[in-house]
């Protein structure tokens, strides 16, 4: 049976949406992969919307175009809006507490709540916000190794930002450690 698993990365411009979904294609192809990634996003770039699909499978893609998703990582309240509702019956709906007005309410999903703003201002690195979501989302669905990701980081990113990698490292880390928290406390 083939694995494949589909997901819509979306929140503002300027939050690393489009940043998250290359990183993880990256790290699927890298692994041996077939991927897929679709940006999207309005005119205004910083500030406006942007969302992207990715699919990651052991098989080939047949259509990189898709309107229901296994999981949807959403990084504000109008993403939360748009995209609650097109996550799979059984899927998985990651979410940045801080921009969550009117938080999820689907219960045949799984819904989990991600302080990510909050720990990056606690590590003074805000640009690693969304990486909390990523490690999150990777120990929800392990789909690639989080060693993969790491070095699509560096290969992704330009030798000048390398400096981040470590913070990276840390949040995507503590991202799953959230994770297996709110799973404890849960159970």
């Amino acid at each position: 049976m083939t694995k494949e698993h589909e997901i819509i990365f979306a929140g503002f411009g300027g939050q690393g949406v489009l940043s998250m979904g290359k990183l993880i294609a990256y790290a699927g192809m890298i692994e041996g992969k077939e991927v897929s990634w679709m940006p999207s996003y309005g005119p205004e770039m910083r500030g406006g919307t942007a969302n992207c699909t990715v699919i990651v499978s052991d098989s080939r893609i047949s259509s990189p175009m898709i309107s229901v998703f296994d999981t949807a990582i959403l990084l504000n309240q109008p993403s939360i809006d748009k995209f609650e509702k097109t996550v799979k019956p059984g899927g998985l709906l990651i979410y940045e507490q801080s921009t969550a007005v009117h938080p999820p309410t689907r219960t045949d999903i799984e819904i989990v709540c991600i302080a990510g703003n909050e720990e990056a201002t606690k590590l003074n690195a805000k640009q690693v916000a969304n990486m909390f979501m990523v490690g999150a989302f990777l120990e929800k669905r392990p789909i690639i190794k989080v060693e993969t990701l790491i070095e699509a980081l560096k290969k992704a990113l330009p030798p000048r930002r390398h400096n981040l990698i470590p913070m990276n490292e840390l949040a995507l880390a503590r991202g799953k450690e959230l994770v297996k928290l709110a799973d404890q406390v849960s159970a």
